[in-house]
């Protein structure tokens, strides 16, 4: 069943702004972004090169985790929010590829993901995909919509990667990922994913202060301790808090990124 979210429409799309989403689709080799996207994405590229290998070790980082979870740990059900642009190996395809029952429900606020993902996020016979378009900062409207796919008595995983940034409030985004993993029940995980200065400050400090003098939303980078943070009272699954290319590489580029990364269940 696929039972995307029909509530709103393309009204608010702007080309005229880099958005993040669309950035990262470019970043990806995607072709669904703009002018504005692919400018803001050069000039970044130009303070720093690697945020192409940054962008595919944070989706590569996506499919380990997703595959451990719907795999080894038995979830069933993903809240994905700030996913993005569709791509290859989205969060559905490889949940369903391990467990076709698999329920996910993606959040994301460009008009232009929820064009796509009518079209994209399809889903297996046995299981379930949605799509809601909303922002991060209202959690409140978040659970209550996912609830119409997702069971919130039954373990799930929250997926926040690459989104957290964007709340550039340290108290506002502990209250949102505090909310959120409240609604969990125990037996949940929270995937997150999130830039710091840790590996190429001075790089980073650049690409983000062009970005915040341009782009859609302003963003902040974290250092791996208030990274941390977000997953405080929840068990870090190993290796823990690591660049995202370190998190189970199973073989893979494990050259240090920006992009830091954990899993945490929720035991309590």
């Amino acid at each position: 069943m696929t039972n995307p979210s029909t509530s709103a429409g393309t009204a608010g799309l702007d080309t005229s702004v880099a958005h993040s989403a669309r950035l990262w689709n470019y970043l990806l080799g995607g072709k669904d972004n703009f002018a504005a996207d692919r400018e803001a994405a050069e000039q970044v590229l130009a303070l720093m090169p690697e945020l192409v290998q940054s962008a595919r070790f944070n989706r590569e980082f996506l499919g380990r985790a997703v595959r451990h979870l719907a795999g080894e740990c038995g979830i069933r059900q993903f809240l994905d929010i700030g996913t993005g642009l569709p791509t290859a190996n989205n969060t559905h395809q490889v949940a369903q590829a391990a467990a076709p029952e698999s329920r996910v429900v993606y959040v994301d606020n460009d008009p232009m993901v929820l064009v796509h993902a009518r079209a994209l996020l399809t889903s297996s016979p046995e299981g379930a995909t949605d799509y809601i378009e909303a922002d991060l900062r209202d959690p409140e409207r978040i659970l209550a919509e996912a609830a119409r796919t997702l069971d919130f008595d039954q373990p799930m995983a929250i997926m926040l990667l690459g989104i957290l940034n964007f709340v550039v409030d340290d108290d506002e985004a502990t209250a949102i990922v505090r909310r959120l993993v409240a609604a969990m029940p125990a037996g949940s995980y929270l995937v997150v994913s999130h830039p710091t200065r840790e590996v190429n400050p001075e790089a980073v400090d650049r690409a983000v202060q062009m970005w915040n003098a341009g782009g859609s939303a302003p963003m902040a980078v974290r250092t791996p301790a208030e990274i941390a943070r977000f997953l405080d009272g929840l068990e870090l699954l190993e290796p823990g808090l690591v660049t995202c290319s370190r998190w189970r590489p199973d073989g893979n580029d494990t050259t240090p990124t920006s992009e830091y990364s954990a899993v945490g269940r929720k035991i309590g």
